[in-house]
């Protein structure tokens, strides 16, 4: 969901309505519409592709800003999705006098269930560790199946300008 906005700020560069981006290792891709349920989130793209794209290069010239890795949700596993932030809110806890567990970041573990995965994931061993793309590094949980925590994030530059924007204002 990441690489959708039904509407995008300036230098947002994935898909949007009337916007084309590349598929990772496949085609050219343009939104064409949207479906938006009663909470007006979306929950259906309706997009074409360009056939004379599938080596990444348009025969006419064009660019696209971005290059997606979507999965199909019909083809998709189910997984659970560990990631981790700060354990503590202050940069060395109890320095300040105060008990360090007050410092402690209750959203240091968030667990998203019912993450769609490649299918080929469901097939990673126990202790495996896989890259997910543009997320970041995630080991296998030995014993759990189908539960990925991260181990290392990948920078990702949109989380960065929509940091400094909200440092700016």
């Amino acid at each position: 969901r990441d690489d959708f906005m039904l509407d995008p700020p300036r230098k947002f560069y994935r898909l949007a309505p009337g916007r084309e981006v590349r598929l990772r290792a496949g085609y050219f891709l343009k939104c064409n519409d949207v479906a938006t349920d009663s909470d007006g989130e979306v929950v259906r793209l309706w997009c074409t592709y360009d056939p004379e794209t599938g080596d990444g290069q348009a025969p006419d010239g064009r660019k696209v800003r971005a290059t997606i890795h979507w999965v199909s949700a019909d083809h998709a596993v189910d997984a659970t999705v560990a990631l981790y932030d700060r354990l503590f809110t202050d940069p060395i806890p109890g320095t300040d006098g105060r008990d360090p567990l007050e410092s402690y970041n209750p959203a240091s573990r968030e667990l998203t269930v019912g993450a769609k995965l490649e299918p080929e994931l469901a097939k990673t061993a126990p202790g495996e560790v896989v890259q997910f793309e543009r997320l970041g590094y995630f080991a296998h949980d030995p014993g759990t199946p189908m539960l990925f925590h991260r181990t290392v994030g990948l920078r990702d530059e949109w989380a960065n300008i929509q940091k400094r924007r909200q440092q700016g204002s």
